[in-house]
This record gives C-alpha cells, sequence and structure tokens, in this order.
C-alpha cells in the first residue's frame, strides 16, 4: 500500500526539463575551443621563435603566414558581421537592430548599468596603458602584445560563458543580453594592438573600434532597444541563448564538488 501511494506521488511531480545547449551557445563553445586552441599555437609560435633568436614579430609572420593569416581573416569576419543581423549571435549585441525591436508599450527607458560605463572605459584604458607603457620600455615587444590579445580573446568567451567580472562586480546587469556594452568585446580585445605597427594588427583594431563607434551612435539615437523595460526582445521568454541556464547548471556542479570535498576532509580527519 505504502509502495503504490509512494508510486502516485512520484508520478504527480514534474519531470525535470533536460536543457539542452542552444545554436547560440553552441556556437559560443565553438569558439571557446578554437580560440583556445589559437592561444596555444601562438603562444608555441613564440617560444620557438624567441629561442631561435628572433627580434621582431615580422620574423615570426614570415615563418608562419598561413597561421598568422587565418587567424586574422577570422576575427576580421567575425566583426564584419556583427554590422548585420545574425540568428548565432547572442541578442546582446543583436539588440542594436531596428528589427529586433519589440515594443513593450513601455515608455520608461531604464539600462541598469549605464552608469558603470565610463568607470568600465577607464579602468580598461588604465589597465592596458601599463602594458603599454612597457612596450615603450622595450620590457614587452610587439609578440607579447599579440599574446595578450590573444588571452583576452578567450577570456571574452569565458566572461559569455562561465563568469564575467564586469557584470558581477561593476556593470551588475541581469546577464549577457542586457549588456550595455556587450559590442566593445572586440575593441577592448584588441586594445594592446594599438602599440604594435603593423599593418595586420591596426586593421583589426580600426574595425573593432568602427564596431564600437556603431554600438554607441545606435545607442544614443534608440536607446529604448537596449532596455528590457522597452524591448521585449531581450525577456527572459525571447531570449534564443539560455546561458544563465548552464551557468546555474554550472555552478550547482562545483556546490556539489565542493560538498563532496569537504566530506573526503571530514573523513580523513576521523
Amino acid at each position: 500500500m505504502e509502495q503504490t501511494v509512494e508510486t502516485k506521488a512520484a508520478e504527480k511531480q514534474p519531470a525535470k526539463k533536460t536543457v539542452r545547449l542552444t545554436p547560440v551557445s553552441t556556437y559560443h563553445y565553438f569558439r571557446l575551443v578554437m580560440r583556445s586552441l589559437t592561444f596555444l599555437v601562438l603562444l608555441y609560435c613564440y617560444i620557438s621563435y624567441r629561442l631561435q633568436g628572433g627580434e621582431e614579430i615580422g620574423a615570426l609572420i614570415e615563418s608562419h603566414p598561413l597561421i598568422l593569416t587565418v587567424i586574422w581573416a577570422v576575427f576580421l569576419i567575425e566583426m564584419v558581421l556583427r554590422f548585420f543581423p545574425s540568428k548565432l549571435e547572442s541578442p546582446g549585441c543583436q539588440k542594436q537592430f531596428k528589427k529586433n525591436y519589440i515594443k513593450t508599450g513601455e515608455t520608461n527607458i531604464v539600462i541598469q548599468d549605464n552608469n558603470a560605463v565610463m568607470l568600465v572605459a577607464l579602468i580598461w584604458i588604465a589597465f592596458n596603458a601599463v602594458f603599454g607603457m612597457l612596450h615603450m620600455c622595450g620590457i614587452f615587444d610587439d609578440g607579447i602584445m599579440v599574446l595578450i590579445c590573444s588571452f583576452y580573446s578567450v577570456s571574452d568567451m569565458i566572461c559569455i560563458l562561465f563568469f564575467c567580472p564586469f557584470q558581477s562586480w561593476l556593470l551588475k546587469n541581469k546577464c549577457c543580453c542586457t549588456c550595455r556594452i556587450y559590442n566593445w568585446d572586440y575593441a577592448m580585445m584588441f586594445t594592446p594592438l594599438f602599440f604594435v605597427r603593423k599593418v595586420y594588427t591596426w586593421s583589426l583594431l580600426l574595425v573593432s573600434v568602427a564596431l564600437l563607434a556603431r554600438w554607441e551612435l545606435t545607442f544614443f539615437k534608440a536607446p529604448e532597444r537596449f532596455s528590457e523595460k522597452t524591448n521585449g526582445y531581450l525577456s527572459c521568454q525571447n531570449c534564443t541563448e539560455k546561458l544563465c541556464t548552464h551557468k546555474k547548471q554550472l555552478n550547482s556542479l562545483w556546490g556539489k564538488i565542493a560538498l563532496y570535498m569537504q566530506e573526503r576532509v571530514k573523513k580523513l580527519k576521523l
């Protein structure tokens, strides 16, 4: 009898839904893998080049022209595509387009993280100015600056997928979809290239600045597209990314691991 009651109670409970990766999230993970591999390749090339006594990054480019050309082309294409609507990109950067503006009927534009924008910009400029000074003093060479950019590119994907210090400590935005500075990513990523006077570096930097300028102009002309209150495209029900779900699952996993380690420590102390 008890077994029958328990069985009926279990049947009444709603089944847990399995959350699968969305196409947008899958694309993010793919870019994380590719950017991580790119960083490792560049690091290997740089170490090899230094061991061979190379003094200019031009020697590195000439010795691996195909690798550098492919990396340059991939980032350039990614940035050019950001100028146009895309179903594979995050709603965080797609909210700037008119086609993604869904009126909610609200007229009060509220952008929670707008006040921290200048603080983020100043911190980032000051942080990279240190690297720039080290470069001008001859402590860092061009290769180090390129490696820093590649490291930034990996960190960018980590911020999107796992943890973003700007979101948690400064901007306090709900998620990437509502992030005020989402399209600053490439300009921030390529900031160190300002000190590397090469065609391939400055071309990436200029396109990234153009992307940032387009974003800021759109914000000042149509701020209603950037607010969750006025743009229904940014609501949870319309989200095509669902990264918050995966972040919750990840936090739950880390919690279980921490609990398991605590139990192990207790047993060892007995």
